[in-house]
């Protein structure tokens, strides 16, 4: 009896976590090998049902202690139905404390997830499909340590 009600109420917490209110849109794209080429553009589709209302667009990266920079040079096109540029820009985002050198982000062990804001305040002009893509922009034609790369379209408050 003790395990149905251990797992009823694990089942509880997972539901309850799940709900988001502000996601709009969420994937992550795993990078097999661990080594980001550049030339691997993660490129994601979304729809934007409300025009009316502000947008926050983040990066998600999942990456290793072992990763060897302290910091991330990242591209991004926001691109419309028609494949026309809306927004662009080179960014660049710390992965370590550039003080304790600790990872940022959440983790265990030596796996962390890192959620970076690119856009903020964003407001489409009209409803329909977007597209979004991010490439690596580092001195190297392979970056190592990343493991997942993705981005997420949440309401601004």
């Amino acid at each position: 009896m003790r395990q149905v009600t251990t797992i009823l109420l694990l089942l509880v917490i997972a539901v309850l976590t799940a709900c988001d209110s502000q996601r709009v849109f969420e994937q992550n794209n795993d990078i097999e090998s661990g080594n980001w080429k550049k030339e691997e553009i993660q490129k994601f589709e979304f729809e934007i049902t409300d025009a009316d209302r502000l947008y926050n667009i983040f990066y998600n990266i999942r990456y290793t202690v072992a990763y060897p920079f302290h910091n991330i040079y990242l591209t991004y096109s926001l691109n419309d139905e028609s494949g026309a540029v809306i927004a662009s820009d080179l960014q660049n985002m710390d992965v370590f404390d550039q003080k304790t050198g600790k990872p940022i982000g959440s983790g265990l062990g030596d796996l962390f997830d890192l959620q970076i804001l690119s856009l903020k305040n964003h407001q489409f002009k009209k409803p329909g499909k977007y597209s979004f893509s991010v490439q690596q922009f580092m001195r190297r034609d392979s970056l190592p340590e990343i493991f997942s790369v993705g981005i997420r379209v949440e309401y601004s408050e």
